[in-house]
């Protein structure tokens, strides 16, 4: 009976602190939409018309950087790729008001051709 008591007592402090310590640290972000999401408060929104306002998070090189060491070239190298990657999307991306347009006239040549 007392060697149950004692594995419980190990569980309780093994696995149930653990979530309580993730669940009260873990960071709050902000949503990746925020920019056209409607506020709480009641104050007008702001949602940016073109699509040269929206811009994806830059990774960043964080620490101390040792140009003498290949595994830090390798991290250089892969921030620089991510944000290479990052910037041909923006470039690249359809912008929503060219794709509304083009599903209307779709949908208006689609009903033209039923009649």
């Amino acid at each position: 009976m007392n060697y149950t008591r004692e594995i419980l007592d190990m569980m309780r402090r093994f696995l149930i602190l653990p979530f309580i310590l993730v669940g009260c640290t873990a960071p709050v972000t902000d949503p990746p939409a925020h920019a056209c999401s409607p506020r709480l408060d009641g104050k007008p929104t702001y949602c940016p018309d073109t699509l040269g306002d929206i811009k994806l998070p830059r990774t960043e090189v964080r620490g101390e950087v040792d140009i003498y060491d290949p595994y830090h070239w390798n991290t250089l190298h892969g921030v620089y790729v991510d944000n290479l990657r990052k910037s041909r999307i923006e470039q690249t991306a359809t912008k929503p008001s060219d794709s509304i347009d083009q599903a209307l006239l779709e949908f208006e040549m689609s009903t033209e051709s039923d009649q």
